[in-house]
């Protein structure tokens, strides 16, 4: 059969993730038979990939699930209230294996919020590319590194710690500390989402007793992305 662009999406990233994997590996990752992906690829059964499958085939291969959608292709991007654009990111006085990770001049309140209304420009940090590949498992054309702003998320997270965001893993799945815009502003929160609520709804969580967690729906939020990694002075 004719493969289309979500199959063959999937035979790609099944064939360039490290570590190594491959079909069977992925379908037993999935919860199904060895053969279930080769039968999804090659003979189109089933017709659709279901949704869980599709969230843990995510998972497995290390990208967000929104990359594995049939229709990705086809729909119109979505409108962030955030100014983020894609950037060069090779450092060429650092050499190959040195990359750039722009820090964004906007701050993510971990207490009441704040509006993303600042243009990229900060200061670039530099990373060791294997590093950022291997370790944090991120493509540095999606890492953006921002400051939090206020103390709900004390201890895990202070105010003025430097947290590198991974703009492309906006799926709260599996729960994590994600940036997102709440309605209100720009927050760093624990996210989780409630099993079988319907629609899907989230819980946003912080880490100290003072803040009162609260719900919003999928449709309410924003997620800018999954926060991957923070920097303290001591």
């Amino acid at each position: 059969m004719k493969l289309d662009t979500q199959r063959k999406r999937i035979l790609e990233l099944v064939a360039h993730r490290d570590p190594p994997t491959d079909l069977k590996k992925a379908s037993l990752a999935c919860g199904k038979n060895h053969a279930y992906l080769h039968q999804f690829i090659n003979r189109g059964t089933p017709r659709k990939l279901p949704e869980d499958v599709r969230y843990a085939l995510a998972r497995h291969l290390g990208v967000d699930e929104s990359v594995l959608r049939a229709d990705r292709d086809a729909l119109p991007a979505v409108s962030r209230p955030n100014r983020f654009t894609p950037s060069p990111l090779a450092d060429q006085r650092g050499g190959a294996g040195v990359i750039a990770v722009p820090e964004v001049r906007i701050s993510a309140s971990a207490g009441g919020g704040a509006h993303l209304e600042q243009e990229p420009g900060g200061t670039d940090w530099y990373f060791d590319s294997g590093w950022l590949r291997y370790e944090l498992r991120a493509a540095p054309r999606d890492l953006r590194i921002i400051s939090i702003d206020g103390d709900s998320m004390e201890p895990v997270l202070q105010s003025g710690d430097k947290v590198m965001i991974d703009l492309s893993r906006t799926a709260p799945s599996p729960p994590g500390i994600f940036v997102l815009h709440d309605g209100i502003g720009l927050v760093a929160k624990q996210l989780e989402l409630i099993p079988n609520s319907e629609p899907p709804r989230l819980l946003i969580r912080s880490e100290s007793p003072r803040y009162q967690n609260y719900e919003r729906t999928l449709e309410e939020v924003n997620i800018v992305g999954r926060v991957i990694w923070f920097a303290r002075r001591l």
